[in-house]
């Protein structure tokens, strides 16, 4: 009987490690935020994040973004767009790995007006 319930806590305690990836917590500009302008696109993640892609995407199709953070698993991470985005709706597409190696993605959207 002992060992059964062994079995089932260490289950349990595995089944909820696997739910416990990296997610972006807070990102600037916050997602559905309308902004002036943009001086850069920060994601803030729970754990360590491996960001291995992220695109800007405006009205106008594909932005040429920065990376200021580097490829190194980081819980902050900061890329410049261009000084002066136009008017327009935006989105923010990225996929990285967390710090379990779990492949992991998201998707935040913001407008830019005067």
């Amino acid at each position: 009987m002992k060992q059964s319930i062994f079995a089932i806590l260490a289950l349990i305690a595995t089944a909820t490690g696997a739910w416990a990836h990296s997610k972006a917590e807070e990102t600037t500009p916050a997602n559905e935020a309308t902004v002036a302008s943009v001086e850069a696109i920060e994601m803030r993640f729970d754990d360590p994040m491996r960001v291995i892609a992220i695109t800007l995407t405006g009205p106008d199709g594909e932005v040429d973004i920065e990376r200021e953070t580097g490829m190194d698993a980081v819980t902050e991470f900061r890329a410049l767009p261009p000084a002066d985005l136009p008017d327009g709706a935006y989105t923010v597409d990225w996929r990285g790995l967390s710090a379990d190696g779990h492949p992991m993605q998201g998707t935040f959207g913001f407008k830019v007006a005067d």
